[in-house]
């Protein structure tokens, strides 16, 4: 349970992060990104739409960090947001329209943490009395 909690908080942190990054900081983070001065000002209106559901996964998995067994919706929606997440980049990728340097770790962290949550996943635990 304990490599569970480590992963959810792990999960947390990365879109605790990503949220406050792109609500404090929408031009910043267009520029790390490498969309300036290409994105019209107005992008910055879908970077906070976006860390309003990056800062929501934080509270779940922060949640699910703490109840994992009673929070398993939230691991298993996280799953399939990195799945889809992970498929969108290698499209993108694929097609030549985004480089490695702008999607960073969405290359490989996608990956890694549905790993690591089916790997821990509560319904693999063994129940506890």
């Amino acid at each position: 349970m304990r490599a569970l909690r480590v992963t959810l908080v792990t999960v947390g942190v990365f879109q605790l992060a990503l949220g406050a990054l792109f609500l404090v900081a929408p031009g910043a983070s267009a520029e790390v990104l490498g969309l300036r001065p290409a994105a019209p000002a107005w992008a910055n209106w879908l970077f906070a739409m976006m860390a309003a559901r990056f800062l929501g996964y934080a509270y779940g998995m922060f949640a699910a960090a703490r109840a994992p067994r009673e929070r398993v919706g939230w691991i298993d929606t996280m799953i399939v947001v990195q799945a889809i997440d992970w498929t969108a980049t290698l499209a993108y990728l694929a097609a030549s329209e985004l480089t490695l340097r702008q999607v960073s770790t969405a290359a490989f962290a996608p990956v890694l943490f549905i790993g690591a949550l089916l790997w821990f996943h509560p319904r693999r635990l063994p129940v506890q009395p």
